[in-house]
């Protein structure tokens, strides 16, 4: 069992200090909505390990079907993230982050972040890649150790997740419009860049 911690501690860390573009969404997530909001989009993007994880480990045929067309579902993803970067990168308007908690979100505000933290995540084929190798590589692990493994590995990238809400939260009032829309094409142009990578490296 100490072995399935150690391996569980190892992918936490492993997804905990990559950087790609749903890290850097996250943050933006925080910056631009709030605490609160970072942290329900941080759950649905939770929600979504939890169920590729699930279906990986419990589904093992169904997944081998989705790795025989591997390629069509990445380049299905990759033009997603495309997509939202240019949106990101071109047209989404940049507003003054407020410093005041007090405002009343708008009517199913938190039901979209966190649908939308679920989306981001589950069409990130580095995620759904990582998930297909790994319950590949621990298949002849025990279901004990399996679950070990992989409940430490997801509850270290929801801590990783939710350090960098709180750590974001801390420079708002700091953040003005101008850089604000700085932010979101960064944030923009690193989707775009992901994507495409993606798409390259598979051609």
């Amino acid at each position: 069992m100490l072995k399935a911690l150690i391996k569980g501690v190892t992918l936490g860390l492993l997804l905990a200090i990559s950087v790609g573009p749903i890290v850097f969404t996250v943050i933006k997530q925080s910056l631009t909505n709030g605490r609160k909001s970072g942290l329900v989009f941080i759950a649905g993007i939770s929600f979504s390990d939890i169920l590729l994880v699930t279906l990986a480990n419990l589904f093992t045929n169904l997944f081998d079907v989705i790795a025989a067309h591997k390629k069509t579902l990445v380049v299905i993803a990759s033009v997603f993230l495309i997509v939202l970067g240019v949106y990101f990168l071109f047209f989404k308007k940049a507003k003054e982050v407020s410093i005041r908690d007090d405002k009343k979100p708008d009517k199913g505000h938190y039901l979209k972040k966190f649908i939308g933290g679920f989306i981001m995540n589950i069409f990130n084929p580095g995620i759904i890649v990582f998930w297909l190798t790994t319950a590949t590589t621990f298949v002849d692990h025990t279901l004990g150790q399996r679950t070990i493994i992989f409940v430490t590995a997801l509850l270290l990238a929801l801590a990783a997740d939710i350090a960098k809400v709180l750590l974001a939260n801390t420079l708002r009032k700091k953040l003005t419009t101008k850089n604000i829309h700085l932010i979101n094409q960064i944030n923009g142009a690193i989707l775009i860049a992901f994507g495409i990578g993606i798409i390259l490296m598979q051609s």
